[in-house]
């Protein structure tokens, strides 16, 4: 079993920046995903961006320019900066792990993001 434990989260003005940290308790199998979901009141669990242990990035349309994620390999980390935020990136951020080609897959518990206008 790993656990996903994050940091960084917090309330911040539109304009503002956080930076996201996850790491996790053991290194994961070595080809795996990581990342970070993000849930807003109401509304379903959305990709914000992952990273795949071969170098490829991947970064929802609303967020790409504004925020960069970055993995450690030697922390077993995986960073999300964020730029620029805006009132609609406010939720709750996951830390996501795949392990694997098929899984198994790994949540962190959740950290707040507000951001006030």
């Amino acid at each position: 079993q790993v656990q996903l434990v994050e940091s960084g989260g917090g309330l911040v003005q539109a304009g503002g920046s956080l930076r996201l940290s996850c790491v996790a308790s053991r290194a994961t199998f070595s080809i795996d995903v990581k990342g970070w979901y993000r849930q807003a009141p109401g509304k379903e669990r959305e990709l914000v961006a992952i990273t795949t242990s071969g170098g490829t990035t991947t970064y929802a349309e609303s967020v790409k320019g504004r925020f960069t994620l970055s993995r450690d390999n030697a922390k077993n980390a995986v960073e999300l900066q964020m730029n620029n935020l805006k009132p609609e990136d406010t939720g709750v951020y996951y830390c996501y792990v795949r392990s694997g080609f098929v899984g198994p897959d790994y949540w962190g518990q959740g950290t707040q993001v507000t951001v006030s206008s």
